[in-house]
């Protein structure tokens, strides 16, 4: 039995992009294991690079796509109890500056496998993290900019 104390959850810190493109949201699959469940794209932010140089790198990785990062738009958390797993994640307004979605592009991560636009009406027959993200995503009156702590679905 060990003298330390016990650990505590590491809280991660992550960006997503908000891009629309001809009315359509760009979404991934990003959670591996629930290619059924979608949030816009991006991932871990890495030590010593800006927020916004993060989720561009990120948004290529996942999609091979090159965006112009704007201002950020909303704040999310969410939690996995079972697993100590909390993340924090900043959403920022994203642009296309360059490409197209390639069935046969490869994230280095190997965790996104799917990426798609869809239309308002299409997200809502998705299972879509967080919850709040077409209504941020489509400039809604009542949108959040702060998505309270709400559980990952396994």
């Amino acid at each position: 039995m060990s003298d330390l104390p016990p650990r505590k959850p590491v809280i991660r810190l992550a960006t997503r992009g908000i891009l629309l493109h001809d009315d359509r949201l760009l979404l991934v699959n990003a959670y591996k294991g629930r290619e059924d469940l979608w949030c816009a794209p991006g991932g871990g932010a890495d030590p010593h690079h800006s927020l916004p140089d993060n989720l561009a790198r990120e948004i290529y990785e996942e999609t091979g796509l090159t965006v112009r990062v704007g201002a950020p738009c909303l704040l999310n958390e969410f939690h996995d109890p079972e697993r100590s797993y909390h993340q924090v994640e900043a959403f920022f307004r994203c642009t296309l500056t360059a490409g197209a979605l390639d069935a046969g592009w490869q994230d280095p991560e190997q965790i996104v496998t799917a990426r798609r636009w869809v239309t308002r009406d299409e997200m809502e027959r998705l299972t879509v993290r967080p919850k709040s993200l077409a209504a941020v995503a489509w400039g809604d009156r009542d949108a959040p900019v702060y998505d309270p702590l709400e559980l990952i679905l396994r």
